[in-house]
């Protein structure tokens, strides 16, 4: 070539951008965000959904609870939310969505009492209105904490009016949907064990509760009979129980028909044993032996059978009957009773029963109807209440949630009492609180419960007459649940749950609005006032001033009025479980709000699995007993969030990932794209090593927007070339997003945002940046401004940009916003108002897909073949090549000569053949009939695009081919 030959590399058509390769998202992507307000993005959404009709679709949100910094779980939620509202939006609904945040509660209220702690105040001299307002204070900073740390995420949303549960409108409307419990027959108030706090003197509910470990005593009690005849007079049955603080309220002894029993008697035992050679004992037949090792008892007989029929009408005496002191406390007929659940698996075959303290001791005497046989014999603090003798004051748990006397106290008078054959400790998952993370007590104690069973006296009776009916009926015909098989779990749950605990004994919420008569039993008719003005009145009173109006001064005679003596009646001072609060947020949110739903009924919920015992739950029991169905049409559930070895996040492990670090090191798009990249309906990982991977992933998806945004640069829609008169490359490409269109909406209407993403990605990465692009570079750079490939290459980009911007933009937010605004800068732009375009059916080609199909099969063997030669510096670039591409199928043939191969294979020349593949050519297992004999380009190689041709430098335009030579003019 001469030496003078001309540059020509400012004659290329090479792509034109300001968008830049670094993202720069921690920094850049508040400017979105200010952009986002500044033009009030979420109320023009909302305009153009009335103006246009759309039909409203409605993400109803699961309130977090105010009193804290977001965790990777709540990020994982919220981003989860923003990309189902973000993609219905943009699929044609209007989908509003109205945050909220669970403000009552203990969390807060416990809050608030350590600050009282400190400074050497008591909490119960504090005027409980204004230990309220200082409760209502620390939940409104955590709020506006939050809400910054949700927006910084992304996520859309009426964040200007979000809903709040300690609002005066929600505060009536909860005490109207408790009142409505109260008017249809389904509250009562009842005495059961329930699981209580010592730490926190509340009762909780199962979804309050978590398991731990935790050292019990275990201790083997002898009872005598107080009626047997014969062997068994002078035998005692065995109980075993990893709680001896509740022997003191020991009222029946369980044993089930379907073991087998024995009487055992001892021969021989260890010097030290609370057994002596001939006491006589009853055991189940599989735990005999273990239990009588645990009382160093060397030498045993079993004596004979015992049928467990005679059992039936045999009285006990209780272990601390005839004790000195006690005045006769324990002297009463402790009855042997028949339960299924006794079982033969550990103990001794025989179980204590303690109705005040456990469920199914409770179960087995409401099934007797001995409700009046429980006792009351511990308080709030866990402490024996100071009529029981010998443990008056005695603590189970501290207030620190540590051991207290009262085991080991109950053990020792067991031991003097001659009532204990042998003691141990066990360790077993015991229930805590997940608050102050104390283990917690059945406790019997008054409380207010909402039946599942009895006749809802409403009306509503299309889903059935009770709030367990109405449930199960609603999850099984009127919700779809994704994952199914979460279903399942709240199906067996509302299956097999008691009633509703409703109240709790604190201050910081919404109070049980009723009134109760004096000297009435709870099983009167009349126990409850009931009476329609009455409510009135109350709902008023907090509509106005919230729900701090029942605790001011006349509040009872003010709400009462003429409607009954006031004097007759005590004012009920509880509070609602948190749980009846967000569970009523369906009716003051969906039901009461503009941006709601008509019906009341929201298209979605989303939370974690957890809220399958949670807000999943209390949500359709408390819809069921007001509304009479289900609260939602879908619930969609995902999984925990742990390390990247699977194991859960812990401070003390340090193995916790803060939202807001991944922001400051990565940007909130990046954490964002872990979600779509994520299975989250199962538990998922997350780590520094997989954010390493997910960046890897963005950077790649930006590099192919870039890539679309550079050769886009003064698009013009002269240059639009109509796709009838396309190339077969580029209608190829818009078959595939005819695919795509359909994959992508069905995926974000399944909530299927892996799928979605992934199936994007690959596209965006494998058919276009590494397929079409790659071909049509040369096309877009060398081709002459008004050639057909070359206009038919950027409609197409421009096709894609709308497509891939649109698609993608419920998942990274911040990023195609900024993709959109450098194509379409302006004050009022954003890729947030767009919809995703409508994608003609006709692009659809299936013949022309399958033969573009065996092209890049052939395609693939041939840049295979000349890796190797680049490897081995045989050429430099594939350009240097024109390969002799041996094809046996004469379909495939005829396809790859009917296309421009060179280009597609990015060779400067190619030779097809049918010939017999030769042994020397270069073949892919898994591509058959193909072969490639590898051979130089011959001619000379283009100044202007580097092909290597025959007719170089035989033009105008010196040292170029004859399409470059046209190009230039």
């Amino acid at each position: 070539m001469c030496a003078d030959t001309p540059e020509y590399k400012d004659t290329l058509n090479l792509p034109v951008t300001d968008f830049p390769m670094r993202a720069g998202l921690p920094k850049r992507e508040p400017g979105w965000l200010e952009h986002w307000n500044k033009i009030g993005i979420y109320d023009r959404l909302r305009e153009k959904g009335k103006a246009e009709g759309r039909e409203p679709f409605v993400l109803h949100d699961g309130p977090p609870y105010a009193n804290g910094h977001l965790h990777i779980g709540h990020a994982l939620n919220k981003i989860l939310k923003d990309m189902i509202v973000r993609s219905h939006q943009m699929m044609g609904h209007d989908a509003r969505y109205v945050p909220g945040w669970d403000c009552h509660g203990l969390p807060i209220e416990w809050k608030i009492e350590e600050q009282y702690r400190k400074k050497g105040r008591d909490k119960d001299e504090v005027d409980v209105v204004d230990f309220r307002q200082e409760c209502r204070k620390f939940a409104e900073g955590w709020i506006d904490i939050q809400r910054e740390e949700f927006k910084r995420l992304g996520i859309t949303g009426n964040w200007a009016d979000p809903y709040l549960t300690m609002n005066f409108h929600a505060e009536a409307v909860i005490a109207e949907e408790f009142m409505k419990f109260l008017m249809n027959g389904t509250l009562y108030q009842g005495s059961k064990p329930v699981m209580w706090s010592a730490v926190e003197k509340t009762a909780l509910a199962e979804a309050e509760i978590e398991y731990h470990d935790h050292k019990s005593h275990t201790i083997w009690v002898p009872f005598s009979f107080a009626n047997a005849e014969g062997d068994l007079a002078e035998a005692r049955v065995v109980i075993w129980t990893t709680t001896p603080w509740t022997i003191p309220s020991n009222k029946a002894v369980a044993y089930n028909d379907k073991i087998a029993y024995g009487l055992y008697r001892v021969d021989a035992t260890e010097e030290e044993s609370w057994t002596k050679p001939g006491d006589l004992y009853l055991f189940a037949d599989a735990l005999a032996e273990d239990a009588l090792g645990k009382s160093r008892v060397t030498e045993f007989t079993r004596v004979r059978d015992v049928e467990a029929s005679e059992f039936a009408g045999l009285i006990l005496k209780h272990p601390f009957h005839g004790v000195d002191d006690a005045e006769g406390y324990w002297d009463y007929d402790v009855p042997m009773i028949d339960g299924d659940h006794v079982t033969d698996d550990a103990g001794t075959g025989f179980v204590h029963t303690a109705p005040s303290h456990g469920a199914d001791d409770y179960e087995a005497f409401v099934k007797r109807n001995w409700i009046d046989r429980m006792t009351h014999n511990v308080g709030e603090e866990s402490e024996f209440l100071p009529h029981v003798p010998f443990f008056a004051g005695l603590q189970v748990f501290d207030r620190k949630g540590k051991e207290g006397k009262a085991n080991n106290a109950v053990i020792s008078k067991l031991v003097e009492a001659g009532g204990i054959i042998a003691r141990g400790r066990v360790t077993h998952s015991y229930p805590h609180s997940w608050r102050s993370k104390a283990p917690v007590i059945f406790r019997n104690t008054p409380q207010w419960f909402a039946s599942v069973d009895r006749e809802v006296g409403d009306g509503q009776d299309e889903m059935g007459t009770t709030i367990r009916a109405r449930a199960l009926n609603s999850i099984d015909k009127l919700v779809k649940w994704w994952p199914q098989a979460g279903r399942n779990r709240l199906y067996s749950m509302i299956e097999a749950r008691p009633d509703w605990v409703l109240s709790r004994q604190r201050a910081w919420g919404v109070p049980l609005t009723c009134f109760v008569k004096k000297g009435a039993l709870p099983t009167d008719a009349d126990f409850l006032l009931r009476d329609d003005a009455v409510n009135a009145r109350i709902s008023a009173a907090f509509e106005a001033e919230g729900a701090d109006a029942w605790y001011k001064q006349g509040a009872k005679e003010l709400f009462i009025g003429d409607a009954a003596n006031p004097e007759d009646y005590e004012q009920v001072f509880d509070v609602l479980d948190v749980w009846f609060d967000s569970g009523s947020t369906h009716s003051f949110v969906l039901r009461d709000r503009e941006d709601g739903t008509e019906d009341g009924i929201a298209d979605v919920y989303l939370e974690g699995t957890d809220q399958h015992r949670g807000w999943f739950h209390s949500s359709l029991l408390q819809a069921c007993g007001t509304k009479g169905r289900a609260p939602y049409k879908n619930v969609v559930t995902h999984g925990f969030t742990l390390d990247e070895k699977g194991m859960k996040m812990s401070k003390s492990l340090g193995n916790t990932i803060v939202p807001e670090q991944v922001v400051k090191q990565y940007g909130a798009d990046v954490l964002r794209l872990w979600v779509a990249q994520a299975d989250y309906m199962v538990d998922q990982r997350i780590g520094p090593e997989i954010l390493k991977g997910v960046a890897d992933s963005y950077r790649r998806l930006r590099n192919t927007m870039r890539f679309m945004l550079g050769n886009l640069a003064g698009f013009d829609e002269s240059e639009r070339v109509d796709v009838a008169d396309m190339p077969e490359l580029e209608r190829w490409v818009l078959h595939r997003l005819a695919e795509l269109d359909h994959q992508v909406r069905e995926g974000y209407k399944t909530f299927d945002f892996q799928g979605v993403f992934s199936a994007v990605f690959n596209f965006a990465t494998v058919d276009l940046s590494s397929f079409y692009f790659d071909i049509r570079k040369d096309a877009l750079y060398c081709d002459g401004a008004d050639s057909l490939n070359r206009r038919a290459a950027r409609t197409v980009l421009d096709i894609l940009f709308h497509r891939l911007t649109t698609w993608l933009a419920p998942v990274l937010t911040f990023t195609m916003e900024d993709v959109w605004l450098e194509r379409f800068p302006g004050e009022d732009s954003s890729v947030h108002l767009i919809d995703f375009p409508d994608t003609p059916a006709d692009w659809l080609d299936e013949p022309l897909a399958a033969k573009w199909a065996g092209i890049r099969q052939t395609r693939r063997v041939v840049t295979a073949a000349l890796e190797i030669q680049r490897r081995d510096k045989v050429i430099g670039a594939s350009l240097e090549a024109a390969p002799v591409v041996h094809v046996r199928d004469a379909e495939v043939l005829d396809a790859l000569k009917s296309v421009n191969f060179a280009d597609v294979s990015i060779t400067s020349q190619v030779v097809l053949t049918n010939d017999p593949l030769p042994a020397e050519a270069f073949r892919l297992p898994e591509v058959e009939g193909v072969g490639v004999v590898f051979e130089k380009a011959s001619g000379e190689k283009c100044q202007r695009c580097w092909k290597i041709l025959p007719d170089v430098d035989k033009h105008d335009h010196a040292g170029t081919c004859g399409r470059c030579d046209s190009a230039l003019g």
